[in-house]
């Protein structure tokens, strides 16, 4: 099994900054990939940011170009770095991981942007 711990939501104004951070550990040689999923009140959750291995990596188009994904294997991480924050990405964000076929998600996180 792997668990995932999400750190970094907060409140921010339309236009800043946050950078989301959620540790791994567990059965990690078992990751195939690891995401960033997202759920606003009333809504789906749905996929935000993927990255498979240390290196490709796939946004929503809604986040393409303000968001990046990254991770760092020695200190069991990933990151979603947000810059350019708008009101519509108020949601819970929530740390993904599929390991030997199966998904795991953190507990999540609140991120709340202000217009």
């Amino acid at each position: 099994q792997v668990q995932l711990v999400e750190s970094g939501g907060g409140l921010v104004q339309t236009g800043g900054s946050l950078r989301l951070s959620c540790a791994y550990s567990g059965r990690i040689s078992g990751i195939n990939y690891m995401g960033w999923y997202r759920q606003a009140p009333g809504k789906q959750r749905e996929l935000v940011a993927l990255i498979i291995g240390s290196g490709i990596t796939n946004y929503a188009d809604s986040v393409k170009g303000r968001f990046t994904i990254s991770r760092d294997n020695a200190k069991n991480t990933v990151y979603l770095q947000m810059n350019s924050l708008k009101p519509e990405d108020t949601a819970v964000y929530y740390c993904n991981c599929r390991a030997d076929l199966r998904d795991y998600f953190g507990q999540g996180t609140q991120v709340t942007v202000s217009s």
